[in-house]
């Protein structure tokens, strides 16, 4: 294997193979692509997978590819259903640039961190893929929390007067949403756990960090998102996750 590299040296270059790997298989997998993602979300959404493949390899990609399917899947749930009521996501939940960044600048972020984290610290490393597991965990916990309840949300609340709203109410919560965000943030960061960027504390970790984090964010869309036109949801995105992803941090730096 070694000498058959030697021989093709751009095979070890991880920017390289992430760059050709990225590139077939989203076009082997276009048909599917097409119907999730904009031409331009398509785009971006290479960019992502070459620079996360560059930073963390394959298992980093697993982790994103996960989120990405899993995300997709939860926000087409009563999908009819919420576009009569009008609360459902745009262009029938296709991902455009703007969602592609809002999910998972804060993870990209983390994953370039990692490659200049300081070796005198044995800890920074371990602490930024904890933070990058944490970010796709608090916006899959966001994602599942909120289409769950805007479909089977039985009572709907707002988060900051417990006073009951019309599902996909900004800042609406509910049992059956906050219950599979839980569940959904717990799977990724366990699939963390079997990638090797956390053990199984930071796996409670970052259900933790993700409940803080869509709380939060349940908080500034109903006190802030309405007030000022740049906090659209991919603003909001980038805080919640950037939230997640510091609590994971700060919390991992104290317990692990």
């Amino acid at each position: 294997m070694l000498d058959f590299i030697s021989h093709y040296p751009y095979l070890s270059n991880p920017w390289l193979v992430g760059l050709g790997l990225n590139a077939a298989l989203l076009g082997m997998s276009f048909p599917v692509v097409k119907k999730l993602l904009t031409p331009a979300g398509i785009v971006h959404a290479g960019i992502l997978g070459v620079l996360v493949w560059g930073t963390l390899g394959w298992r980093g990609y697993v982790l994103v590819v996960f989120y990405f399917l899993a995300g997709s899947a939860v926000t087409r749930i009563g999908m009819a259903q919420k576009e009569a009521a009008g609360i459902a996501e745009k262009r029938h939940g296709m991902r455009g640039p703007e969602n592609v960044w809002g999910s998972a600048l804060v993870g990209t972020l983390c994953a370039l961190a990692t490659l200049v984290a300081s070796p005198p610290n044995p800890l920074s490393g371990e602490l930024l893929l904890l933070g990058y597991v944490a970010s796709f965990s608090t916006k899959l916990s966001d994602t599942c929390a909120s289409e769950v309840g805007k479909a089977y949300g039985q009572r709907t609340f707002l988060i900051t007067t417990l006073q009951p709203v019309p599902r996909g109410t900004e800042g609406a919560v509910s049992l059956e949403g906050t219950l599979a965000g839980m569940v959904a943030s717990g799977a990724i960061a366990f699939l963390g756990f079997t990638l090797g960027f956390a053990n199984l504390s930071g796996v409670l970790i970052c259900v933790v960090a993700s409940f803080i984090a869509t709380n939060l964010e349940s908080v500034i869309g109903a006190t802030l998102q309405s007030r000022f036109t740049w906090l659209t949801n991919e603003v909001v995105n980038v805080i919640n996750t950037a939230i997640g992803s510091t609590a994971a941090i700060l919390l991992g730096a104290f317990l692990l």
